[in-house]
């Protein structure tokens, strides 16, 4: 085993690895309490989060002014990685826009960073996440692992990768449902059989700049603009994305009502120049804030 700590001081901008890994960015982490977006334990706590990444298995928690790991490898970089540790969150708010619900959501959930996710699991937990509630979501990846995944043991326990696009591409889609995917089952199958064949991977919808990656990642079977902008944020590092989702449309309409253009190409470039350079990390700050109810009750 290898252990270490990054102290959060040390990190532009601090760090809160619970709204991180809760805010809606990644469904490739574990909470290992079980209690992800558990009311009891919102905010605060000391909980062990653990995903697996190329065969390496990473456990992190946030306690006394540090971010500790564990881990089958010297996983320090890996982390920085990862959870986007090397942002400077002073620099990307000062960028942002300065309104009332911009600055509350900055202030509520300050140190929450922008997730690298590796490419084929976020863009299987997305296209899952359509019309789907985040415990659902959560519990078909979870599922997805535990059938597909190759097992890698560590301090006595099994934890299990995410499934290399083969192993789903070899899946039959009545086994896909029998794990709750319910519909999106075929553009599982068939996006893991794109992926597995070299017929789209990840290195043809990388590069371009956001709205020609957007289009691309659409070429995916279940990949829509909404997704499509979530892989590119989550995943690929475009930090200017904007997911509309049903938060931000509800952001928009109530806050934002010039940006409303009536197609999502439109609208999203015009809450894009609303939110101001680094988008999407404002627009994930929203999302958490709007999500969570922040606006309602006055926290």
């Amino acid at each position: 085993m290898r252990t270490g700590s990054v102290p959060l001081a040390d990190l532009a901008g601090g760090f809160d690895l619970q709204a991180t890994l809760e805010s809606g960015q990644t469904y490739l982490w574990t909470r290992e309490d079980g209690a992800t977006y558990d009311a009891d334990g919102a905010r605060g706590g000391d909980a062990w989060y653990s995903t697996v990444v190329d065969g390496e298995v990473l456990r992190v928690r946030q306690r006394d002014g540090l971010l500790e790991w564990e881990s089958t490898t010297d996983a320090e970089s890996l982390l920085f990685d990862l959870l986007a540790l090397d942002d400077d969150l002073h620099a990307i708010r000062a960028g942002a826009s300065d309104d009332d619900l911009i600055r509350a959501a900055y202030e509520r959930y300050w140190g929450l960073r922008i997730v690298r996710d590796p490419f084929f699991g976020c863009l299987v937990s997305f296209i899952c996440s359509a019309q789907m509630r985040v415990g659902r979501i959560f519990a078909m990846q979870e599922a997805l692992r535990e059938t597909y995944g190759e097992p890698v043991a560590f301090d006595g326990r099994t934890y299990h990768a995410f499934p290399t696009p083969a192993a789903l591409a070899d899946a039959s889609e009545g086994d896909l449902r029998d794990l709750s995917l319910g519909y999106r089952a075929p553009y599982v199958a068939r996006t893991a059989e794109m992926v597995a064949s070299g017929e789209l991977t990840e290195s043809d919808v990388r590069g371009a700049d956001l709205e020609a990656t957007r289009e691309a990642l659409k070429g995916y079977v279940g990949v829509g603009d909404k997704v499509a902008d979530c892989i590119a944020l989550f995943s690929l590092g475009y930090r200017d994305a904007v997911p509309l989702d049903t938060w931000i449309r509800t952001a928009i309409d109530e806050y934002y009502p010039n940006c409303a253009r009536g197609n999502y190409a439109e609208t999203s470039r015009a809450i894009r120049d609303a939110f101001g350079p680094n988008a999407g990390y404002t627009q994930t700050y929203v999302f958490h804030y709007l999500r969570s109810g922040d606006d309602e009750d006055g926290s």
